[in-house]
């Protein structure tokens, strides 16, 4: 869990409303994605490495 804001480029989940309901928001750093609640942008985040956050978007996506 990481406690301080990192420079990344925050993007909303595009199966975001808009209307403030429960919204995740990603930025790729390279090696490491980060997680974070858009509602709570200043509050911890999660960071894990590139290769499980392919992993588990493609999980996903899976039928």
């Amino acid at each position: 869990m990481n406690r301080f804001p990192s420079p990344a480029r925050w993007r909303k989940s595009s199966y975001s409303n808009g209307t403030g309901g429960e919204c995740v928001e990603v930025a790729d750093l390279g090696s490491a994605v980060d997680v974070r609640d858009s509602k709570r942008p200043r509050e911890p985040h999660i960071s894990v490495c590139h290769d499980t956050w392919e992993r588990f978007v493609a999980s996903l996506r899976a039928p």
